[in-house]
């Protein structure tokens, strides 16, 4: 991306902009204990984090020979669905960066469309974020790029000029594949589970940052310098 300025940021959704993550992987821990599925939330933190329902319908069908039917997906989202309703916040300074970036912004989330749209309104982010990509519309969800790439498709912006902004390893590893430049966030609630720092640093994300109005500075910088931070 040297020599370029960023056409567009795409922000992942659970633990970027909103602090979902911890109620999520709670949720999820619940519903698997509940099915005879032993698993902690550190180790669902390592399994699951940033990737799509199906890949954890996928996981539990394979490795623990459990069939995730529409009973658990319903369990999942009801209460899901009314946690969020009453816990959910926004990361601290989320809609100031976003005012403030001064560049085109969409969403990219491997949520289905519904909780995507439940996360942004109340959290009072929906309006200021109108172009919304669910991995519901590609074949492959992250670690593969075809999200990202749709995204900046759709949003009539190349690859290179991407500033992607990710949480989870597999969002990383989705960017870097698509070709796209990635912040890495960590100041959501969930960033001292065990090992994940670790796993972010293997995957070498042009930058680290853990408090998001720093985001406006770190794009301006990559805009003015085209240098890695």
């Amino acid at each position: 991306m040297a020599d370029s300025e960023p056409g567009l940021v795409i922000f992942d959704c659970d633990g970027v902009l909103v602090d979902s993550e911890p109620i999520s992987i709670r949720v999820l821990v619940s519903a698997m204990n509940d099915f005879g599925v032993s698993i902690t939330e550190d180790q669902a933190y390592e399994r699951f984090l940033g990737r799509s329902l199906s890949t954890v319908i996928d996981t539990l069908e394979v490795e623990f020979n459990v069939h995730a039917g529409e009973e658990f997906l319903e369990r999942i989202r009801t209460d899901l669905y009314a946690r969020f309703r009453t816990e959910l916040k926004p990361i601290e300074g989320i809609a100031a960066t976003i005012d403030g970036l001064g560049i085109p912004c969409c969403v990219a989330s491997s949520s289905q469309m519904e909780r995507i749209r439940l996360s942004l309104s109340v959290t009072g982010l929906l309006d200021r974020l109108p172009d919304i990509f669910s991995a519901t519309m590609v074949k492959r969800g992250k670690p593969a790029p075809d999200l990202f790439l749709h995204a900046a498709r759709e949003m009539h912006v190349e690859p290179a000029s991407c500033v992607v902004v990710e949480d989870s390893p597999a969002g990383v590893a989705a960017a870097k594949a698509a070709g796209m430049t990635v912040f890495a966030f960590t100041g959501g609630s969930h960033a001292n589970f065990a090992g994940y720092r670790a796993e972010l640093d293997r995957l070498s994300p042009e930058v680290v940052f853990d408090a998001m109005p720093d985001l406006i500075h770190l794009v301006r910088k990559h805009k003015l310098h085209g240098t890695k931070s």
